[in-house]
Order: structure tokens, then C-alpha cells, then sequence
């Protein structure tokens, strides 16, 4: 466990981090294959070279940690037939826009004359709804279990309100169950994981616990600074090393074993569990949440009629093997060549925590 430190400055020291290094190279006496499953730590992992400057015996691969990447193909096209509408004002955070459907994203809808807004937050998005009765507001409501309490009190506080010209495009997901599809999958290689701080921070990590103990495998919530991320993965591979399958808290000053109780109790009020699709993988039982039939009204799939829009993906992407820790972004023959950040075949390319972007920024040589 790191020592509590008081500034950011000290989450980025150099010396701690070569001590921490020299850890991991002195305790890794097997080779062990472990995942970070947040698309932010992936980042922080190929911008500060983390990947790298391990030893040879730990690999590191990349989860289905991206809210963007995992959102399904079939989710935005709902979405490009919804911002179509004339009478509709959609609205979405700005790494949605670029994510490419079949043959246009949300930026191309909006040059078009279709009314899509960037907004910060879904209660910016309640504002637009109050200040346009006359129009249709629709929030693309996506992530994981962070973004979730807050697309819930937006729905929640419409419902208070009566605002009934605003919906949500709900496609949220969960990461326990996807880390159950990755460890039940054929060819899996993942030995242990990295949990993802902010999503530990709201629903706490005794819920990876049954998860840990079913499948054997250590499971370490951490940070996203590179000091905090050795420190996870040097305590990950001391768990590996003596054969323990535990849940050891590494984020402990953002994250508690039973999270957020307010923002979980918000989520519940709201959402129900439900089968979740998640681009490049599939269909995962369990995975996802759906409104609650008490707020079914702000369903958008059901206002608009979209419900049966179905897409396939292109046969040139691999972002599905690499949301499951099969394939390095740079191992797909499309990589850098037919798929780039102005023209990207998956959503992996396109968003700013997406692995295929971040290896394309800081792992290509470039003249």
C-alpha cells in the first residue's frame, strides 16, 4: 500500500517510481498477464511508458474499460436515427460524436442540420429540455457504472419536474460481468486485474470479491497515476506470486470496500438490470441496466421506434479482441493502415481512452 501522500506531484515522483519498478522486477519470478480493465488507466499506462519499463515477465493487456468503445454498433445507429430527427435535439458527451456507425458518425448528422449538442452533463442536457418545450431532448446516456447515478437523477429529477420532452439512449454497462464474460472465454489469459478506481469509488469493491474467489484470480482497484498504477500492479503480482486470490485495495483514497451508498441507491431507484450487447464482444447476460418501467416514458428507443435498428461490424476491425485482452492494438492488420484517428473502424480508434488511440499516439513511430 502506498504511504498517503497530500499532492498530485507525488503520485508522479520518478525515484518512487523506479523503487516501485525494482519491486516488481525483483518479486515477478513467473510470467503473469494481467489486465487493466479502465480505458483511462490504459492511457496512463502507454503515455508514461508503464508497459514498457516492466520486466518481461508481466504483460500487460487492455479491458473493455472504454464507455465509448464497448457501446454497441446497433446503440449508434439508434442514435443517428434519433439525431436525424428534426424535431429532436440530441445531445451527447463530446467523444460520442466521432464514433462511426455504418457509414456516418454524429458530427456528420450535425453538418447535415441536425441539431446534436456537446454537453458536460445529463442535467445540462434537463436545461436544454426546460429551455425548448417545443422540441424533443435526447441524452445519449452511456458508460459504466460512474456515469450511472447521474443519467439516473437527470431521468429522476424530469420525472419530478414532469419534463416529458426529454429521454435518455440508454446504454449502460457493468464491469463485474464483463470480467466474468473475459475470465469464462476460451483463450483467456488473464491471470489478474486491475480494477478501475472511479467505478470502485461508487460501487466499492465487495462486489469483485465473489469474482476473485470464483475464478482465482487477484483483483486490485487502483489509480490512474503512474506511482498509483505500480503500486497495483506490484501488489497484484505479490498476490500472483503467493497464490492468493483476493480483492487488496490500492485506491484507498478515493475507494471504500462498500462504495457510495447515495449514488448506488440513486442508480437503483432508476435503472434495473438487464442483458447488455457490447461492441466486439457481444451479448452479455446481466450485464447492463435499463430503465425501470416506472420511468419507461423516458425511454428513447421506445419513443422513437428505433428498438429494432440492428448494424454489423466491419469485418476489418478487431477491437473486439483487443477489449478482451487477446490482441495488442497493434497486432490487428488494420492498425494504423486502413484504421486511423480521421478515418477509425471502431470505436477503439476514435475514443480518448480507447487502447487502438492510445497506442496510435504514443506507440507509433512516426517520422
Amino acid at each position: 500500500m502506498l504511504t498517503p501522500m497530500k499532492y498530485i506531484d507525488e503520485y508522479r515522483n520518478p525515484e518512487l517510481a523506479r523503487k516501485l519498478l525494482n519491486e516488481i522486477r525483483r518479486k515477478a519470478a513467473h510470467h503473469w498477464t494481467i489486465m487493466e480493465i479502465c480505458g483511462g488507466q490504459t492511457h496512463s499506462i502507454i503515455r508514461n511508458g508503464i508497459d514498457q519499463l516492466l520486466p518481461d515477465t508481466i504483460e500487460l493487456v487492455h479491458g473493455p474499460g472504454c464507455p465509448v468503445c464497448v457501446t454497441p454498433l446497433e446503440s449508434i445507429e439508434r442514435a443517428l436515427a434519433i439525431a436525424a430527427r428534426e424535431e429532436v435535439i440530441f445531445t451527447s458527451f463530446g467523444d460520442m460524436l466521432r464514433v462511426p456507425g455504418n457509414y456516418r458518425d454524429l458530427f456528420m448528422i450535425r453538418s447535415a442540420g441536425g441539431d446534436v449538442r456537446i454537453v458536460f452533463s445529463p442535467l445540462d442536457a434537463l436545461q436544454i429540455a426546460r429551455d425548448n418545450p417545443a422540441k424533443e431532448v435526447v441524452f445519449f446516456a452511456v458508460g459504466f457504472e460512474t456515469t450511472a447515478p447521474a443519467n439516473a437523477m437527470a431521468v429522476w429529477q424530469a420525472a419530478r419536474e414532469g419534463i416529458e420532452n426529454f429521454s435518455v439512449l440508454v446504454s449502460q454497462v457493468m464491469v463485474p460481468p464483463a470480467m466474468r464474460a473475459i475470465l469464462s472465454s476460451p483463450g483467456n489469459r488473464v491471470q489478474g486485474f486491475l480494477a478501475a478506481g472511479h467505478v470502485c469509488a461508487v460501487m466499492g469493491y465487495e462486489e469483485y470479491e465473489p469474482v476473485a474467489r470464483e475464478f482465482q484470480v487477484p483483483i486490485v482497484p487502483t489509480g490512474f497515476e503512474p506511482v498509483e498504477l505500480l503500486a497495483g500492479i506490484l501488489k497484484t503480482v505479490e498476490l500472483l506470486e503467493e497464490g492468493k486470490a483476493e480483492v487488496v485495495n490500492c485506491y484507498g483514497r478515493v475507494v471504500s470496500r462498500a462504495g457510495n451508498p447515495v449514488a448506488q441507491e440513486t442508480i437503483h431507484n432508476v435503472f434495473e438490470v438487464t442483458d447488455r450487447q457490447w461492441r466486439g464482444i457481444g451479448l452479455i447476460p446481466g450485464s447492463g441496466l435499463g430503465l425501470r418501467e416506472s420511468y419507461a416514458r423516458f425511454d428513447a428507443e421506445k419513443r422513437f421506434n428505433v428498438t429494432n435498428i440492428f448494424a454489423e461490424e466491419s469485418p476489418f476491425c478487431m477491437s473486439g479482441s483487443v477489449l478482451q485482452g487477446k490482441l495488442k492494438p497493434d497486432g490487428c492488420p488494420a492498425f494504423a493502415k486502413e484504421c486511423t484517428p480521421q478515418h477509425p473502424l471502431g470505436a477503439t480508434m476514435v475514443s480518448s481512452e480507447g487502447a487502438c488511440a492510445a497506442y496510435y499516439k504514443y506507440h507509433l513511430d512516426t517520422p
